[in-house]
């Protein structure tokens, strides 16, 4: 690795010093309308006729420097995709400051499609951002909920809300996403990540990345990267702010919070409670959430960052209750903790570096203490040809995960003309697993642990119009031993404008997935007996799209077509009936294929609307289990619709702030998991609207109200588990 990273390093330096001889240079800053840098907007210099003469990109912190003629007159012109494009005089006696307004439909700068602060607009990667204004205006107490309006996406509630929470995204698994926080992985041991209690409180952005990304996050990024950032104050002194809301179902949601930032010292803090009856017996749900986050300036371009963060729940789960009686003391209580330190420095203005270490825990336990009654499941003319019996169990997990990276960027020293801008990035992870799986009332402990390696190399090249992005990864598993995953892209700006035809872009990718098994489908004990042999999960994804930007930056339009392949899925097959034994294989072959529509249109400063709509043409190509019709060759992929979308339509002026938003799920497979005769496989398509209001008193008084599922919509998210009616909630909000 240390001579492929010494030769790349040797290529671009000798490409970098390409700049034209007997030439002076024009430097400046790009700055937004709050003054803060705005980094990789372009640079074009244009000369007294109106010819490009060499175009470059401003650095992280807006400054740029370019190539220019000695004598005559020219313009430098900034632009980036989401702003008004500003012009200036040449001057090579000062530098020069441009400032650079948002558009009507502005573009988010993201971090997780390059591990770097890149802007949407110079990516080929599929990406969905919600920044903080989105996330106040929504009043979306889970992140799982607010990842509803997105592409390519669907979540899954067993239930009322804290009940098992599921993300699947393309058509991959609920297992096939990477979900960090401020940089550090969150996910159990093999890719579980459960989105129960994950709540919105404290987070600044939250970013979703589509697509496999393991050459940058390894494994366990096969279809998705979800990234949460913790909120970080930027001007000086101090805010203080709260919130209660109180509503149907007893629900009760109120936090509080200070934020500040004193010199070369910012901080956050916030508590927060969410409590709901739902709407069966023993579905009571109950989080509470405490977060953190700080960050010092040591030195000049050198910092030092803490952030920390638990989610404490505790639900009842009553099972298919549409189906038969609730279950009336099975429960599951989780607690989730996360802390993350990071060092940050710029030793040139080429150079950073930064090292993360971080440790997330995940304590688990579910309990069924008492059996229940039998029943017999019956629903709408259906029922089971024999009755259910209830049955005890009590387990607790706690799962550990250690992480380590180091990581290095250098912005190769171009400073215009066709050698273009390099960005050069190489990392180190390291992730140590930890797992203990007790069976309380067998009493019997299964403990493991796996330590992981990575090894990213990631170029990016931008040019005027061409942005290419390449890397891979070496990922080093004590699980299964070496792989290989890698990802390319390419984003071309085919056209520019800003009049009623705007900017085109035009871009395509393609990348390799892989994750490591569970640690109970590696070490669980008989009779679903773990495989320390098992081969990595992976996947084969292709993506390539239109993005069109209309009528002076008020309307984006953009359609994707994706092509998605899981192989190696890893399942259970039963090898002995007397007594009874099952092992966990790699037998499973799925293909998604399809198109995302998604839309955003600014008529007015006060008006904005959205949506989205998916196709996704799934099949089962190798089945894990062939003797069941749900799973059977040639079918949908279990419980993810062919048809979805999101809408929203969000108002303000004034005082007043209004906020709809509506999903469309359709039919998809699924199954009654009852034995009902006959059986039901399929589960029919819903559409809700969920309406948001604030209305601001004073400067620092608001009153919100909400009311989740507008029409009243009668559906089942799976098959059994009634979803939540309409619900109304209505809270103050202060600010100081």
């Amino acid at each position: 690795m240390r001579s492929l990273f010494f030769g790349l390093f040797l290529i671009y330096f000798c490409a970098a010093q390409t700049v034209h001889a007997g030439q002076d240079s024009i430097s400046g800053h790009v700055l937004d309308s709050d003054q803060k840098p705005i980094a990789r907007a372009r640079l074009t210099l244009v000369d007294s006729e109106g010819r490009v003469q060499g175009t470059t990109f401003s650095g992280p912190d807006g400054q740029f420097r370019i190539a220019a003629a000695r004598t005559g007159t020219c313009t430098i012109e900034a632009s980036l995709p989401g702003f008004q494009p500003a012009t200036a005089a040449c001057s090579q006696s000062q530098e020069l400051r441009l400032t650079l307004t948002v558009a009507p439909v502005h573009e988010a700068v993201v971090v997780t499609a390059t591990r770097g602060e890149a802007p949407a607009g110079q990516l080929a990667a599929s990406v969905t951002v919600f920044d903080r204004d989105q996330i106040e205006r929504r009043q979306t107490p889970l992140v799982a909920d607010l990842l509803r309006q997105s592409a390519g996406v669907t979540v899954l509630h067993t239930g009322g809300l804290g009940t098992q929470t599921s993300l699947f995204v393309r058509g991959g698994e609920s297992n096939y996403n990477k979900v960090l926080l401020d940089g550090v992985p969150l996910n159990e041991p093999g890719g579980v990540f459960y989105f129960n209690n994950v709540t919105s409180e404290n987070l600044e952005r939250v970013e979703l990345v589509r697509g496999s990304q393991s050459a940058l996050f390894g494994s366990d990024a096969m279809a998705s990267v979800v990234q949460m950032f913790t909120r970080r104050a930027t001007t000086d002194g101090v805010d203080v702010s709260g919130m209660f809301e109180g509503g149907s179902f007893d629900t009760f949601r109120g936090s509080a919070g200070v934020a500040g930032k004193s010199g070369r010292f910012d901080y956050s803090l916030r508590g927060a409670r969410y409590a709901t009856d739902n709407s069966v017996p023993n579905n009571e749900f109950d989080n509470v959430t405490f977060s953190g986050a700080a960050g010092i300036e040591l030195a000049p371009r050198t910092s030092l960052r803490f952030v920390a963060r638990t989610e404490a729940e505790d639900v009842g789960t009553p099972g298919q209750t549409l189906f038969g009686r609730p279950d009336l003391d099975a429960a599951f209580d989780r607690t989730d903790g996360v802390f993350g330190v990071t060092f940050t420095q710029q030793l040139t203005a080429a150079l950073e570096q930064r090292a993360t270490y971080g440790f997330a825990s995940s304590n688990q336990e579910s309990t069924n203490l008492i059996s229940d009654p039998p029943y017999t499941p019956a629903f709408e003319g259906r029922m089971a040809p024999f009755e259910f019996s209830d049955f005890p169990f009590h387990s607790r997990n706690e799962l550990d995960r250690h992480h380590l990276t180091y990581q290095v960027d250098w912005r190769l020293p171009v400073s215009g003309g066709r050698a273009g801008t390099h960005i050069l990035t190489g990392a180190f992870d390291y992730d140590g697993e930890r797992a203990r799986l007790e069976n309380v009332l067998a009493n019997t402990v299964t403990r493991a642990s796996r330590n992981n390696a990575g090894y990213t190399v990631q170029h990016q090249a931008l040019w005027a119009n061409v942005f290419v992005t390449a890397g891979l990864r070496i990922e080093d598993n004590d699980s299964f031993g070496t792989a290989v995953v890698p990802r390319a892209s390419v984003a071309w700006t085919a056209r520019n404008g800003g009049g009623t035809i705007g900017d085109t872009k035009l871009k395509a990718a393609a990348g390799l997935g892989i994750k490591e098994p569970t640690i109970l489908q590696s070490f669980s004990p008989p009779p679903f007996a773990g495989n320390p042999d098992l081969e990595p999960e992976r996947s084969r994804s292709f993506e390539a799209g239109v993005e069109q930007r209309l009528a002076s930056g008020r309307i984006k339009l953009e359609a994707t077509w994706f092509d998605n392949r899981f192989k190696n899925i890893i399942s259970t097959r039963t090898i002995s009936f007397n007594p009874f034994a099952a092992q966990y294989f790699n037998i499973g072959l799925t293909r998604a294929r399809g198109m995302e529509l998604t839309g955003t249109v600014a008529p007015t400063s006060t008006l904005r609307i959205n949506g989205g709509y998916t196709l996704l043409a799934s099949e089962i190509l190798e089945s894990t289990s062939p003797n069941n019709p749900v799973f059977q060759v040639g079918q949908w992929l279990f419980r993810r619709p062919r048809h979805s979308g999101f809408t929203g339509v969000a108002w303000q002026r004034d005082r007043l702030m209004i906020d709809l938003t509506g999903v469309f799920v359709g039919r998809r497979v699924d199954s009654d998991f009852s034995s009902l005769v006959p059986a039901m496989v399929e589960n029919d398509g819903y559409v809700t609207f969920d309406l948001r209001a604030r209305y601001r008193l004073t400067d620092q008084l608001g009153i919100t109200a909400a009311i989740d599922n507008l029409a009243d919509a009668d559906y089942m998210e799976p098959l059994g588990y009634q979803a939540l009616g309409r619900a109304a909630r209505v809270g103050l909000k202060v600010g100081f």
